[in-house]
């Protein structure tokens, strides 16, 4: 039997997983603090582990967050009975922050106080982002 995560427990344990790595924390030590092992940590960030209220709060604490800050950007459920819908749109952002290359680029780019220098870097990327695909190479005396 294959138990996929709920869509709330993958959304906060990935909330959990981005706000841990801006306030640069190990899993280790995040699981110190909480007083369980890393495999825990592992499991809340996932989604594969349901975190309780008391839990939660230990960890809004312990990141300097509020509780809700968890729920941020949550998707939202259905009408009864027909179950989640996720906006996909809206859940890029926390994965793409939930890695070290998202955070790492977040930060970099934050760093930057120039608006017209932080526009200049952003077209880059999205031309880079637009000439991702392998391009046809014109033939020779043709293009």
């Amino acid at each position: 039997m294959n138990k996929t995560p709920n869509p709330i427990d993958r959304h906060v344990g990935a909330r959990v997983r981005m706000r841990r790595l801006m306030v640069g924390l190990s899993q280790s030590k995040l699981a110190n603090a909480l007083e369980v092992t890393f495999q825990q940590v592992q499991k809340y960030e996932k989604g594969a582990n349901r975190i309780g209220a008391s839990r939660l709060q230990q960890l809004a604490r312990v990141l300097e967050v509020p509780p809700s800050f968890f729920f941020e950007g949550a998707p939202a459920s259905a009408a009864p009975g027909l179950g989640f819908a996720e906006d996909p749109g809206n859940t890029y952002v926390v994965d793409f922050l939930s890695t070290a290359e998202g955070l790492q680029l977040n930060r970099a780019f934050s760093a930057i106080k120039d608006p017209k220098l932080r526009k200049t870097v952003l077209d880059l990327v999205e031309r880079i982002a637009s000439t991702s695909e392998p391009q046809p190479r014109p033939v020779d005396g043709l293009g």
